[in-house]
């Protein structure tokens, strides 16, 4: 069992440097195999396409991205701090993920949807990490949300949504990642409206 784990992670490793360096287009599954010093018959084993290693190479690498995510849950800080923290080193990780992967970079400006439908699982768990995290505030009166699901459901998607221009630099006529947390902060707290305290002042 350990050999046929250990054959398979290297099959993935080694198609994640060839799409890294030439691109997932350019790499045949010959390439994989010699590459892998394994036989074709070895590598169709484990995967029937070219399409089912790339979607393995992305879940290796978003598991990498989990790891970090997960030991910012586990934080002592508050739901607030969490959420905002863990959005920005979404788009951080997310970041260093593509630019790592070198060729690899065009496939996910190119092919979002390859790319998106090898990530499903991470998203999944995703959502479900940050509507934790909203009940939490919500149970200790921080949050006001009524669906606390669907508030989860739109973060992860907002975020999603920032992380081409994000890797891009695109970002940055934008604001700075400082200004970013702010205005994600006060989104997270008071919606469009103003907070409490900016009320008060305006009826002075």
């Amino acid at each position: 069992m350990a050999t046929i784990v250990k054959t398979k992670d290297l099959m993935i490793e080694v198609a994640r440097q060839l799409f890294a360096r030439v691109g997932f287009t350019n790499t045949t599954m010959n390439d994989i195999a010699d590459a892998s010093n394994k036989g074709r018959r070895t590598l169709y084993t484990y995967f029937r396409n070219k399409d089912e290693i790339f979607h393995a190479v992305i879940e290796r690498e978003l598991e990498r991205l989990w790891h970090d995510l997960e030991l910012i849950r586990r934080l002592p800080a508050t739901p607030e701090e969490k959420i905002l923290t863990l959005l920005l080193t979404h788009l951080d990780k997310m970041k260093d993920l593509v630019l790592r992967n070198g060729s690899l970079r065009a496939e996910f400006f190119r092919d979002i949807w390859l790319v998106e439908n090898s990530r499903s699982t991470f998203d999944e768990k995703e959502i479900q990490q940050l509507q934790e995290l909203l009940e939490e505030g919500k149970q200790s009166g921080l949050f006001h949300v009524p669906d606390t699901r669907l508030t989860a459901y739109l973060l992860q998607n907002i975020v999603k949504g920032m992380e081409v221009p994000f890797i891009s630099g695109a970002y940055r006529s934008k604001g700075t990642v400082e200004e970013i947390r702010s205005a994600v902060r006060h989104l997270l707290l008071f919606g469009l409206r103003q907070s409490e305290e900016s009320q008060q002042e305006s009826n002075i």
